[in-house]
């Protein structure tokens, strides 16, 4: 550790600290079967975002007028608590890569440290981003599901990556079910997704729909993963068993389903924006009242899930979880003696050579 020339006011009280890249490998080994260790790490972020003891500015779009399907996105954040750490989630998808065999998205997250904003840490994060996403899911999924009938059959609309990874989550945090329900537009998809739950052994019956109408109704638990750019389900009357609807890819489902619904958020700010459905909601009402909470709000009593209503859980995705779920991981990777230090690279250190 290379330390920062004293200053008069505070001498010797700062240090540079040594730059570490942490692979994608190392990344996986870290969180694979963790499941309720990352949750409650997801957990006590919200807690400590619902008491503002975090940033996280909005998400910037970097986009290309020839390219208009793909995008590469900023996530600034900063989160206190324990974790104290502050970074950045830079993310791309480029949704033709799944044609290439190759998966859309991929991200590296940069870790800051708190004391002299210098980057401590460059992390594979595409694994990373798509934990903290599923350690959401599953934590919502307990959350709402409290003072309800608990859902035994789930349906997975749109079967990519991170419909495996909340699969995961669920089935690492105790989650059973009787019934899988599996729908995707694309038929290797579906059989590919058929296989993984196969091979998990922690699937009931499998069912591979096919149409969206079938696999909704029979599912008490739906799961939304697709890449949806506008809705697509606009019949109300598919959601009329009062299902619990985990909406990640927030886009599809129709204002209308939207309106008729108990609807949670994990910020309200972030979720209203951009043509989410919710968002649409509000374009159409003029309002937000049909917005009944956060999911920290659930959690600390707050709000109350009613009855009789489908409810939807609408993550836009915070930036802070990236970071916790990171911190997490460079905590584990050092504890295990695995970290990779780059040597001197931070360099010119002193003002004046």
């Amino acid at each position: 550790m290379t330390a920062v020339p004293s200053t008069p006011s505070n001498p010797g009280a700062l240090t540079v600290p040594p730059f570490a890249v942490i692979s994608g490998a190392q990344v996986q080994r870290a969180l694979q079967g963790h499941e309720k260790q990352v949750m409650e790490v997801v957990e006590a972020t919200y807690r400590l975002h619902g008491a503002g003891d975090s940033v996280n500015p909005p998400s910037y779009f970097l986009r290309f007028p020839d390219r208009p399907n793909d995008r590469i996105i900023a996530l600034p954040a900063s989160i206190g608590g324990q974790a104290r750490v502050d970074g950045l989630k830079w993310i791309s998808s480029f949704p033709e890569n799944v044609a290439a065999g190759i998966p859309r998205a991929s991200a590296v997250l940069i870790l800051n440290d708190h004391d002299t904003g210098y980057p401590f840490a460059c992390l594979e994060s595409s694994i990373i981003s798509a934990t903290r996403t599923a350690a959401s899911a599953a934590l919502a999924a307990d959350w709402l599901s409290r003072g309800r009938e608990r859902p035994t059959r789930v349906g997975f609309f749109g079967v990519g990556l991170i419909a495996r990874y909340i699969h995961t989550f669920l089935a690492g945090s105790g989650w059973s079910f009787d019934e899988v329900g599996v729908f995707d537009l694309s038929a290797d998809s579906a059989a590919g997704f058929r296989g993984y739950l196969e091979q998990s052994g922690t699937a009931g019956r499998i069912t591979v729909h096919d149409n969206a109408e079938d696999l909704i109704r029979s599912s008490d638990l739906v799961v939304f993963a697709t890449v949806a750019s506008q809705p697509h389900v606009e019949n109300v009357s598919w959601l009329e068993h009062n299902p619990l609807v985990l909406h990640v890819s927030l886009r599809d489902v129709a204002p209308e389903i939207v309106l008729a619904s108990t609807n949670i958020v994990d910020d309200v700010e972030h979720c209203l924006k951009a043509n989410t459905s919710p968002h649409l909601a509000e374009q159409l009402t003029g309002n937000r009242d049909f917005v009944h909470g956060t999911l920290d709000d659930v959690m600390a009593g707050r709000v109350t899930v009613p009855e009789g209503r489908p409810v939807v859980f609408s993550p836009f995705g915070l930036g802070v979880l990236d970071l916790a779920v990171g911190k997490y991981v460079y905590d584990e990777v050092t504890r295990s003696g695995e970290l990779h230090v780059i040597d001197n690279f931070f360099h010119e250190l002193r003002r004046y050579g």
